[in-house]
């Protein structure tokens, strides 16, 4: 696994992406606040994602990767992600090998969000933060890396019609911000099996 996600970094790929992209330009004005966003696989090929609390005041409810935004005490992207990842699930950093950034993503809340990939070594539990993190669980590698588990859906949001990505997988509706991202790295490992 490890060699099939450094080369989707190598990989020639789409760059920055939006939650804008096929809805028209990002709109003036929103804001570009760096974050970071942990994509961190388990040793038997699981991503790690959150159901994130459903009082919190960007995107309750939904599934989304460990991370947050750049405090003014992280160095950068990747420090914040593994910050996060340490305070919304308990994944201690020393545990956490960083492989690479893909290109990053910018949200309708404001945020840029640059995705860290990593691979956790050795066995990990789980221990959500309870006020941001409702729930923790894993994703299987063949579900997250296949393009084809993917798909582009749409409903109104502010008076339009808005397309994203989807990629729901069991009870879990994986969308918006986390699939594109997700999508992102699947093109780039897809593209490497096609070689």
């Amino acid at each position: 696994m490890r060699a099939r996600l450094t080369a989707a970094l190598r990989a020639d790929g789409a760059g920055p992406s939006s939650d804008f992209d096929g809805n028209g330009p990002v709109p003036e004005g929103l804001g570009a606040r760096p974050a970071g966003v942990l994509v961190a696989f388990l040793p038997d090929g699981r991503l790690i994602l959150t159901k994130r609390a459903s009082g919190l005041r960007h995107h309750p409810g939904q599934i989304a990767l460990p991370g947050g935004k750049v405090d003014p005490g992280d160095a950068d992207a990747v420090a914040a992600a593994l910050r996060e990842a340490h305070e919304e699930v308990g994944l201690p950093p020393a545990q956490v090998e960083v492989l690479g950034t893909l290109p990053g993503h910018r949200t309708v809340t404001g945020f840029t969000m640059t995705p860290v990939l990593a691979l956790v070594r050795g066995d990990f539990t789980p221990v959500r933060e309870k006020g941001e993190v409702d729930e923790v669980f894993a994703v299987p590698f063949a579900h997250v890396c296949d393009p084809a588990r993917y798909r582009t859906e749409a409903r109104a949001w502010r008076g339009e019609t808005r397309s994203y990505l989807v990629a729901p997988f069991g009870p879990y509706y994986i969308w918006g911000a986390t699939a594109r991202v997700l999508h992102a790295l699947a093109q780039r490992v897809a593209a490497q099996v096609a070689r």
